[in-house]
């Protein structure tokens, strides 16, 4: 039993000389597989948008809405044309 407990507390003096890797670390580590650098998330736009909170007529969502997909880009899209941008 002896030669257990010698073990244990050679295991637990090799961890103490392990550095501790914090969340920080973690998160600006890069990613690998292989020797490719693995880019996580979407790629970065040229333009971002910001989210805002807007209220609008109900009948003018539901048309946006109705006409399909991307409605709030097209109404975005409206927007930038009344403002001359």
């Amino acid at each position: 039993m002896e030669n257990v407990k010698d073990t244990n507390a050679a295991a637990a003096k090799a961890d103490e000389s392990k550095p501790v890797l914090g969340e920080d670390w973690f998160e600006e580590a890069d990613a690998y597989i292989g020797a490719k650098l693995v880019q996580r998330g979407r790629p970065k736009a040229e333009a971002t948008k910001k989210l805002v909170s807007l209220r609008l007529d109900q009948e003018v969502i539901d048309w946006f809405k109705d006409s399909g997909p991307r409605w709030q880009t097209r109404i975005n899209d409206e927007l930038r044309k009344a403002a001359g941008l």
